[in-house]
């Protein structure tokens, strides 16, 4: 018996989930190979770079087949989702928010936008009251973030956009808070 996933062409779910892993699969293979095959000419650092980033392309693009999943289908939302929420609709917030953020940190990691333009990013994002609910609701996630960290870092950079956002005395946001130094 099939049931259907979201109204997507009658795939069970279970069906849904493991066409999902497979394209995983395909994708994490694809990365494993453009890896070895710079790991043979070590002596490029461009050429590491550039195979950096495509592992980074891939790994975000089978996490954002991942989350399309979750937030069809509010049984997987819960299993990739650990923060409480009030409804399933605040889940699928959450992990829109979620995604927002992870996709403003991926750019920034592979050079496509500098510090300053993803602080700019955050900014508009931290103006939303849905995304600081959830920030607020991920406090504790990341608590256990390195304070050297890339991601601890960009944290702190969020948590101070919040703050001076909250002490200004000031309407004009786009204008609030010190530029980060690289």
């Amino acid at each position: 018996m099939a049931t259907q996933s979201s109204g997507r062409r009658g795939l069970s779910r279970a069906a849904a989930a493991g066409a999902a892993f497979a394209a995983g699969a395909v994708t994490a293979l694809a990365a494993y190979q453009r890896w070895h095959e710079a790991s043979c000419s070590r002596a490029n650092p461009a050429r590491r770079l550039d195979v950096q980033r495509a592992r980074l392309a891939d790994y975000q693009r089978l996490q954002l087949r991942l989350l399309d999943k979750a937030m069809d289908d509010p049984d997987l939302a819960a299993v990739m989702s650990t923060v409480e929420t009030e409804s399933p609709a605040q889940r699928r917030q959450y992990l829109f928010a979620n995604a927002l953020y992870a996709n403003a940190v991926f750019g920034y990691r592979i050079g496509i936008a500098n510090l300053e333009e993803l602080r700019g990013h955050l900014r508009v994002l931290v103006r939303n009251p849905i995304f600081r609910a959830y920030w607020e609701a991920t406090r504790r996630h990341r608590a256990s973030l390195r304070d050297g960290s890339e991601e601890g870092r960009v944290g702190r950079m969020v948590d101070a956009l919040i703050r001076d956002l909250d002490e200004a005395d000031t309407d004009e946001w786009w204008v609030v808070g010190e530029p980060p130094t690289e």
